[in-house]
This record gives C-alpha cells, structure tokens and sequence, in this order.
C-alpha cells in the first residue's frame, strides 16, 4: 500500500498544495493533473495506481480546495482558472518532487483540462515524458516547439472538447524534428474514456491499452 499525504510546495513565486502517493521506495516522480472537477477521488486514485506501479505521484489541487460533481460548476471553476498560476504551480510540483523527495526524473500526466495542462507544462524545463488524456491546449496557448521529452496524447475518436486535427498537426511537426510523440485515437470511445467513476463514458478496452501504454513510455524514459 502506498503511503499516502496532503503536502505543501512552496516556491518563490506560487505555492501549491496536494496528494502525494508514495511507494516507500526511490522512485521516479509523476504529476497527476486533474480534470475541470478538480482534485476529485478518480484524480487521487490515479495517483495512487501510478504509486503501486513505483512512481512517487503528485497530483497539485489547482482548484485550491474547490471541487465539483456537477458539469456546469465544473465550467465555471475551469473558465476561472488561472492558467499562467496553474503552470506555474506544476512547475514548482516538479522541483519539489526533485528538490524534496529526492528523484532525477519526473513525467507528467493528465486529464481533460489537465491534458491540455500537461502540453503546456512539458515546454517547462524538469519534464522527462508526458501523457496527455483527451487534453491539448488551444493554438498560442502554449510554445510546442519547446517540447523535448517523449509523449503520447490520448482521444477517443468521439472527442468534442479538444482538437485532435491540432495533436496530430504537433505530432507530425515533432516527429519532422526528430522528436518523440504519438496521437492515439480509439475508435468508438469519446471524451473522459480513462475515467471508470463514469460509466457513462468509460470505456474499459480503451483504458487499459492507454494505461498500458503510458507505463510503457514512463518505464522506458523515465527508469533506469
């Protein structure tokens, strides 16, 4: 069972809060980003499976506390997020996971909102992969180009949030650089698949192939 606590990063800029699951071991590090419900059980449970796999995860409360069940509230809480904040709170995320519990190599993951979180935090230094759920930031909103480490982006083929013609536009200029990064598109799924608290929308095949192939790209980059 992973160790499980509410920590505090502190910066000299932002600071920030959130659930650390911890194997009990020296491990790589993982930020897990939420969706527009903010910190929300499905969020911490997805932490919790990233410690059981080895990974110290962080998942950062950007909602600072709030949090919904409700779709409308959700919007709300998304549209008044400060995104520039919310990057920066990822980024002092990353330090504390090399600066206080020790690891040399982080990825980063996340969900709807915190997909596209996860595009734009992966042109900060500190990032060694990424895995983008069903998430890419709109054109402008982030410098792409920046983009080094490997990664692999997620939709369903249903998607109606993000735009995957511009993943697979990044993808095709990454892969022209010489980078690592694949579109996966699941045929029959739609937006939020990953998430099993939602049975309306998740899809159990699509899932665990995403899940698998997210173990696979972190166990390769970000592991000895």
């Amino acid at each position: 069972m992973p160790k499980i606590s509410n920590v505090e990063f502190l910066g000299g800029v932002v600071s920030g809060r959130g659930y650390l699951a911890h194997p009990g071991t020296d491990s790589p590090g993982i930020i897990v980003l939420q969706e527009w419900w903010g910190l929300v059980p499905h969020i911490e449970d997805v932490a919790r499976r990233f410690a059981d796999q080895g990974y110290i995860a962080l998942a950062p409360d950007l909602y600072h506390g709030k949090k919904t069940v409700e779709e409308a509230e959700a919007q709300h809480l998304m549209e008044g997020l400060d995104w520039s904040l919310a990057t920066k709170e990822i980024s002092e995320a990353v330090r504390y996971l090399r600066a206080e519990e020790g690891v040399t190599r982080v990825g980063v993951v996340g969900f709807c909102m915190g997909g596209a979180l996860t595009i734009i935090s992966a042109c900060q230094p500190g990032v060694d992969a990424y895995a983008a759920f069903y998430g890419f930031p709109p054109k402008a909103a982030a410098a792409t180009d920046a983009i080094i480490a490997p990664g692999i982006i997620f939709f369903g083929e249903q998607e109606e949030f993000f735009s995957v013609p511009d993943a697979r536009a990044f993808e095709e200029k990454q892969l022209a650089c010489g980078r690592e990064v694949e579109v996966v598109v699941y045929p029959g799924a739609g937006h939020a698949f990953f998430n099993n608290e939602r049975p309306e929308v998740y899809r159990a095949d699509a899932a665990n192939d995403a899940w698998s192939r997210t173990l696979d790209l972190f166990g390769r980059v970000l592991r000895d």
